[in-house]
């Protein structure tokens, strides 16, 4: 086994070089390639099927709470992004224009859209006019460009896939429920399926999304200690609507601005599995999202009727689970390394003293554990395994966040945790963005969130020493 585990390039070691680490998995694992194109990447198939997983499952939750799906361009006149003054001020240094078509100057420039509220809000004034046009629930699946000036896969990217969702309300009320139920909605995915704690909560005024009357953001803690923010819902009541005149007709035949929402998810997540759930063996994926759920692996397949039993136990796992298998000449310790390396949850081994028990061996990937398991009732303990193994990657990924949780009542006490930790830091502070701007100039720590659950870790703020208004979670962040 160690001798085949050498015939798979190692990794570097998390502990040693997070970063490193984090490039070695994508790659090795087959999720991503660089491309000829400066600051994006190419999403090989592996990578692309555990985002269609992610992006079907999502789809079926925006689908059970009304949204429909709609396309929008992918470019932007520079005079309807100009309309919402704070929502171009917060993306112009990140917009790619176009300002050439073929041999003919535009006599307007066009912007690749970075987001897509302004189209939006350009079609909901042509298409509501009254009350009963309302709500409008829509989503979109699309990329976005964002020029970065430093890229890393998935995390950070020129380009990048996402969903935004744009909805239009008939009261601010109803906006306002909106925005935290597509939280609840991102919220509960990721845990309930990529196994991933979060928290939630309303980001400050200097982290709040241009234009927006609020955000609020689920936050996740990697490995390493560093947040990633996983999903963002902003509430627009009707600041934009004002800004591109979106009017409706009430009943009472007044005229009423509409109020909107907008919310997003990005590939981004994908990075998140990696470094929340990975290990120095590679690439660990929870079974819900991923693309093979279970790989059969036949023993010493050169014997009479091994090859056709891998073959008959996948077809007949099939039927319940996404299942392949691996008839390679390739050594089996080198299959074994290799689907370690892609975090394939469950690995069945079948040889010939298996097939005289009427038996197989179970591997488990997130704790490496071996177990015999009678074929005659094989997807039932293929199931109890799959959900333990989803379980656990939650626990473990809860534990690691509460081990890499602090609280901090000073600034002494601050910057203290942060030079001999990475973590999330929950301190109180008084609402002013001196103080906020001076954590990161301090620190390079930001305002992560202003949690719902709200605890009170002194009654001062953590920088000034003045009346606190609330308690914030703090933490280098990617």
């Amino acid at each position: 086994m160690a001798n085949d585990k050498k015939m798979v390039a190692a990794i570097t070691d998390m502990e040693k070089d997070f970063p490193q680490w984090y490039t070695d998995v994508v790659k090795k694992a087959e999720l991503t390639d660089y491309s000829s194109v400066k600051g994006c990447m190419i999403i090989k198939p592996y990578g692309f099927a555990i985002w269609e997983l992610i992006q079907r499952q999502l789809d079926d939750r925006f689908k059970e709470t009304g949204h429909e799906n709609v396309y929008m361009p992918m470019f932007i006149p520079e005079s309807l992004l100009q309309k919402e003054k704070d929502h171009v001020e917060g993306f112009a240094p990140e917009v790619a224009w176009v300002t050439q078509g073929g041999d003919n100057v535009l006599q307007e420039r066009l912007v690749v859209r970075p987001t897509s509220e302004t189209l939006f809000c350009d079609h909901y004034h042509n298409i509501i006019q009254s009350y009963r046009d309302l709500p409008k629930l829509y989503n979109q699946w699309c990329s976005v460009v964002r020029w970065e000036k430093t890229t890393r896969p998935f995390l950070r990217t020129t380009e990048f896939l996402w969903q935004e969702g744009h909805t239009a309300h008939a009261t601010a009320e109803e906006s306002a429920e909106e925005t935290i139920k597509m939280l609840n909605v991102y919220a509960d995915f990721c845990e309930d399926v990529l196994a991933i704690p979060v928290i939630k909560g309303e980001k400050t005024a200097k982290e709040r999304f241009a234009g927006a009357k609020n955000t609020y953001t689920i936050e996740s803690l990697m490995h390493d200690g560093k947040a990633l923010q996983s999903g963002t819902s902003h509430n627009f009541d009707d600041i934009f609507a004002k800004s591109f005149d979106i009017q409706y007709t009430d009943k009472d035949n007044q005229l009423q601005y509409v109020h909107q929402t907008s919310w997003g998810l990005s590939t981004r997540l994908m990075g998140a599995i990696i470094m929340v759930h990975g290990d120095n063996n590679g690439l660990v994926l929870p079974p819900r999202i991923a693309p093979t759920q279970v790989i059969v692996i036949p023993i010493a397949m050169q014997k009479e009727g091994v090859i056709e039993k891998a073959q008959e136990i996948t077809d007949r796992l099939k039927k319940s689970f996404r299942v392949k298998n691996d008839l390679t000449d390739k050594s089996p310790g080198w299959k074994f390394s290799e689907y370690e390396m892609k975090g394939v949850p469950v690995r069945l081994e079948i040889g010939p003293k298996d097939i005289e028990k009427n038996q197989c061996v179970l591997v488990r990937r997130d704790t490496g554990e071996k177990t015999i398991a009678s074929l005659d009732n094989i997807e039932e303990t293929i199931a109890l395994l799959l959900d333990d193994v989803q379980a656990n990657l939650y626990k473990k990924a809860l534990d690691n966040r509460n081990s890499k949780t602090y609280s901090a009542k000073n600034m002494d006490e601050f910057q203290d945790i942060l030079n001999s930790h990475q973590g999330f830091i929950k301190a109180m502070w008084c609402g002013d963005r001196a103080c906020e701007d001076k954590i990161k100039d301090l620190t390079a720590a930001t305002s992560r969130c202003i949690p719902f659950e709200q605890e009170e870790i002194s009654d001062t703020c953590v920088c000034c020493g003045k009346k606190a208004k609330n308690m914030v979670i703090w933490g280098r962040a990617y």
